[in-house]
This record gives C-alpha cells, structure tokens and sequence, in this order.
C-alpha cells in the first residue's frame, strides 16, 4: 500500500474542482492518468488505484504537488480490496465529492474459446467493479450533499464487436448507469456513463499497429467519418465535464466519445 502521507491544512487550490475530493479507479496509465491529471491541475484532491504499484510511484513522483494525490495498488476485481481503498481514500480526503470508474478490461477469446472463467473474469473487471465502487462510495457522496459518479464504458457496449465477454460488460455498464441514476437521485448523485471509441495511446494496440502495420492502421482508419481515432485527452475531457457543475442537470445518458466510429475493431461485423 501506498500513502501520501496527505496534508490536512487547508491548501489554496485554484480551477474548476478547486477543492473537490474524486476517486479515479485505473489512474495510472492511459485514459486513467489523463483524468487524473486534468482533476488535479484543476484543484481536485484524487484518490487512484492500479494494479501495480510501479506506475503509482512514477505518477505521484512527477507532480509538483504529489501530496494531493492519494494512491494505493490493488487489483479492483477484488471487492474487498476496492472497497477498503475506497474507504480509505475517503479518511484520506476527508470525504468524496466525485467517482470515476475507469478501470477496467478483458481477458479471453471467441465463444468457442473463451472459458467460463474468462467471462467471469471479464465481468469483475467491469460490471463487478463499477457496482462495488458505486455501493461504496454512494454513502460518502451523500454525506457531501451529493455529486457524480461516471463509469468508462465503451462503443463495444452497443456496437458489435469481438469479444461477446467484453461488449456484454460494458453493455451491463451502460444499462446500470440508467438504473443507478434513478435509485440514487434522491441522495443528490448523477450517475453518468462516457463511452469512448478506439483511443490512440501510446504503446497500446491501435499505436502499435500504426507504427507496425501502416497499411492495416489505414483501413481501420476508415471506420471513423474524419479517418481519426480518439484521444485520450478528448475523453478526459468529457469525463472532467461530467464532474463539473456545468453538467448538474445530465444524469442517466451514455455519452460517446468516438467520432462517430463504426466498427469498434477491424474485424468489422
């Protein structure tokens, strides 16, 4: 586990979430870490998690101000470990203003491949941990008169796509989202799902296949109306609005982020 050591003393924060306390699930790398960074240079307080402790290091490491950031290592499939960190997070923060559910993943193949574990496993990941950080840090939201919650879902929620495990996840994401808006709106919580499209992040699939295999990065280009994919920053973007009082009035909606993406792979279908 990892510490900061966090500063109790008033601190003379400035920006749109000048002193907002957010949990960030997955916020040491990728989509997670934009998040994470944009909330912070805005004056937020953050609480994340990852599963390795290496990358929580670096990132705390790189700020000017490491003390407004909370980290710990945990595997978030594991409802006891993600809802202690929550707790804690929340003793840390002196309470919870906002939650982001951005962790998340797959793991098998096909249906004829992909074993029961595999559909087991990718559900925890997903559905599993997005309910278990919702059901946790609800109180703390209502102990702070409200606030909101947003889960990173995906197109592969409602546009098909390999894997069956993956799509039925974040459909289940989507279709939570819309319940969870309705049962807990009476405590003052929006509950918001953003849904990106095939991100281009350095050193993952879509930028390796542009440095490997041009001509297959260039076809799958084709599947977005303006031939680019999304940008992690662009849907930290959307994410950040979702947090912010410009967006009190939004809760219940999926809203994508993927420029009118097609097929959420190139395998099409």
């Amino acid at each position: 586990m990892t510490d900061t050591g966090h500063d109790r003393r008033p601190r003379a924060a400035t920006g749109r979430f000048a002193g907002r306390r957010i949990v960030v699930t997955g916020g040491s790398r990728g989509l997670g870490e934009h998040v994470v960074r944009l909330l912070l240079s805005e004056g937020a307080r953050v609480a994340t998690c990852a599963r390795r402790p290496e990358p929580l290091e670096a990132l705390r490491s790189s700020l000017d101000s490491p003390d407004t950031l909370f980290t710990q290592p945990l595997d978030v499939a594991v409802p006891e470990l993600l809802e202690r960190f929550v707790e804690e997070a929340a003793s840390a923060l002196d309470g919870l203003d906002g939650v982001v559910a951005c962790a998340g993943g797959a793991r098998g193949r096909g249906i004829t491949e992909a074993t029961a574990q595999d559909w087991s496993a990718t559900w925890d990941m997903n559905a599993g941990h997005f309910a278990r950080l919702v059901a946790t840090s609800a109180p703390h939201l209502r102990a702070a008169g409200g606030g909101p919650i947003i889960v990173v879902s995906s197109v592969s929620g409602w546009k098909p796509g390999p894997q069956a495990q993956y799509g039925a996840a974040k459909a289940a994401q989507i279709h939570m989202v819309s319940c969870l808006a309705r049962e807990l709106a009476a405590d003052g919580i929006r509950v918001n799902a953003v849904s990106p499209g095939s991100m281009l992040i350095p050193g993952k699939r879509w930028d390796r296949m542009r440095q490997e295999d041009p001509p297959a990065f260039d076809r799958f280009r084709a599947e977005f109306p303006g031939r680019e994919l999304v940008r992690p920053e662009e849907v930290a973007d959307v994410i950040a609005f979702l947090l912010s009082e410009q967006s009190r009035g939004v809760t219940g909606v999926n809203l994508p982020v993927d420029k009118g993406q097609n097929a959420p792979t190139p395998e099409g279908y």
